[in-house]
C-alpha cells in the first residue's frame, strides 16, 4: 500500500543538481548557431521584464498557442535557475532553449531565449490540465465571456515513481500543511543516514511548502515546495510540484471539486492566426511514440482539410532539435516557411524573484568549508549550487592566490553548522568541515 509516499523528494530528489546538470547535457546539441542569430538580430533596447505576460492569457478562438518569446542579457552572479523562477520557467525550459549555455555559471551579457509561449495540450478546455511532457500545468478558467488560462512550470515524479495520468479532482485544500512522513520515505532516507520525523510541521523544512491541492487519486498532491530549483524536474515521488508564488495564485484561484486531468504529450501542434506551430520535447524515456503519431495525423489533416501548406523537412528539424518551443511550420503564400514573430528584447529585472541571498561574512559566525578548489569558475559553480540547496545553504566563494574555498553560512552555533555540513554530506556527498571564523 503507498501511503501518502509522494509528499516529499525522492531519494534521487535531494541531489537535483545532478539531474540539472544531466538535463543540460542532454539538451547541449542543436540551436545554439540559430539562438545566437536570433540574439544579434534584435533591436538595442530593452523592454521592462513585467511588460511580457508569463502565467495568465486569455485563449483567443479556436487558438491553440498563447505567449510569446523574449530574449534578455545576463549579468554577473545570475544563474538559469533563477532566471527560470522570475520568469515562472522550468528548468527544462530554460536548458532546452538554450544548449550550450552553463546553468548556473552562465557568462556575463550573453542573451539567453526565454521560451514564454506555449502549445495548449490536446485535451478540453476546462478546469486543470497536466502536461507531464512539457511539465506544466494549466488551468483553464472564465474571464467574463472569454476562456482564460493560467499556466505554470511543474517538478512532476521520476521514472521509478512516476505521476500518474488520467481524470482526478481536487478533494480539499490545505494552507501551511503538515506532512505526516510515509514509511517508505522514512526507510529512504534511513538508508541513507538521514532519518526523518513521523510528521513535519509547517515551516521552512516541510517538503509540501505552504499550500497544497489534495487529489482524489489516493496518496497524491499538488503542492508547494521548500526545493524550487527542482522545478522542471522529474525529482518527486508523483506529486505535483509548484513554485511557492505559483502554488498560492493556484491555490487562491482553483476551488475544491475543480477537474484535474495528466497527460504525457510531448508533441504538440496548434494553430494562432492561421500558422500552424509544431513543439516538440524530449519524451520521457517510456512515453513511446503513440503522441507523435496523433500530433503527425494532427498536421496530415491541417493541410488536407485546411488547405495549409507544410514544409515538412521543417518538421523533422523541429522533432529531431526538441527545443519545446513553438515553431511555424507551415508555409506562406511566397512559399517559404512563416516566420515566427520576433522575440520581446526585455531589459534584466533589478532583483530576481527568488534569488538566494548571501549575508555578510560574519566574523563572529560559524561556517562550514565545504570545498578548495583551483578553477575558480568550478567553486563558483559549487557555491551556487549550494545556495539553491532546499531549504537554503548560504554560499560564497572566498579566493586567496590559486585556492578557491566555498564556505557555507553563517551559522549562529556549531550545532547549526554541523547540520548544514550533514547535509551537504547527504545531499550532494560533501565532506564539507565546520569551523568557527
Amino acid at each position: 500500500m503507498i501511503l501518502m509516499r509522494t509528499l516529499e523528494p525522492s531519494p534521487l530528489a535531494n541531489r537535483f543538481f545532478l539531474a540539472i546538470v544531466l538535463t543540460a547535457i542532454l539538451f547541449a546539441t542543436g540551436c545554439a548557431d540559430m539562438r545566437g542569430r536570433l540574439a544579434r538580430s534584435l533591436p538595442l533596447h530593452g523592454t521592462p521584464d513585467d511588460a511580457i505576460e508569463r502565467n495568465d492569457f486569455v485563449v483567443a478562438g479556436d487558438g491553440d498557442v498563447i505567449g510569446r518569446l523574449a530574449t534578455m542579457g545576463l549579468e554577473r552572479g545570475d544563474t538559469l535557475p533563477d532566471i527560470a523562477r522570475h520568469f515562472s520557467l522550468g528548468i527544462n525550459d530554460i536548458s532546452a532553449a538554450n544548449p550550450g549555455v552553463d546553468m548556473w555559471v552562465p557568462g556575463a551579457r550573453e542573451r539567453i531565449l526565454l521560451p514564454l509561449n506555449f502549445i495548449l495540450p490536446d485535451t478540453r478546455r476546462n478546469g486543470i490540465v497536466i502536461n507531464l511532457a512539457t511539465m506544466r500545468l494549466f488551468y483553464y478558467h472564465k474571464n467574463g465571456n472569454r476562456l482564460a488560462v493560467s499556466t505554470y512550470p511543474v517538478g512532476v515524479g521520476t521514472e521509478e515513481r512516476p505521476t500518474p495520468m488520467g481524470e482526478m479532482v481536487i478533494t480539499r485544500k490545505k494552507h501551511r500543511p503538515t506532512w505526516y512522513v510515509p514509511a517508505s520515505i522514512a526507510a529512504d532516507h534511513r538508508k541513507k543516514g538521514d532519518p526523518l520525523p513521523s510528521e513535519v510541521p509547517p515551516g521552512p523544512l516541510n517538503p509540501l511548502g505552504e499550500y497544497a491541492l489534495y487529489l482524489s487519486e489516493p496518496s497524491y498532491l499538488i503542492h508547494g515546495t521548500n526545493k524550487p530549483a527542482s522545478i522542471g524536474l522529474r525529482a518527486t515521488n508523483g506529486c505535483i510540484r509548484l513554485y511557492p508564488e505559483d502554488i498560492e495564485r493556484l491555490f487562491e484561484k482553483a476551488p475544491v471539486k475543480t477537474a484535474v486531468l495528466i497527460v504525457n504529450q510531448p508533441y504538440l501542434v496548434g494553430r494562432r492566426d492561421g500558422v500552424v506551430y509544431l513543439e516538440a520535447n524530449m519524451p520521457f524515456q517510456e512515453s513511446g511514440t503513440a503522441n507523435w503519431k496523433t500530433a503527425y495525423a494532427k498536421l496530415k489533416r491541417f493541410e488536407t482539410q485546411s488547405g495549409i501548406q507544410l514544409d515538412w523537412k521543417k518538421v523533422k528539424a523541429v522533432v529531431i532539435e526538441a527545443r519545446g518551443i513553438p515553431v511555424p511550420v507551415s508555409v506562406d503564400r511566397g512559399g517559404a516557411v512563416t516566420a515566427a514573430a520576433q522575440p520581446v528584447r526585455l531589459r534584466h529585472p533589478g532583483r530576481l524573484v527568488g534569488q538566494p541571498e548571501i549575508p555578510a561574512f560574519d566574523t563572529d559566525a560559524w561556517y562550514v568549508l565545504a570545498a578548495s578548489l583551483r578553477d575558480r569558475t568550478d567553486a563558483r559553480r559549487l557555491a551556487a549550487i549550494i545556495n539553491h540547496q532546499g531549504p537554503p545553504i548560504p554560499a560564497r566563494v572566498l579566493s586567496e592566490g590559486d585556492r578557491h574555498r566555498v564556505l557555507a553560512g553563517p551559522f549562529d552555533s556549531r550545532r547549526a553548522a554541523r547540520d548544514a555540513a550533514r547535509r551537504l554530506k547527504i545531499d550532494l556527498e560533501l565532506d564539507a568541515v565546520p569551523f568557527e571564523s
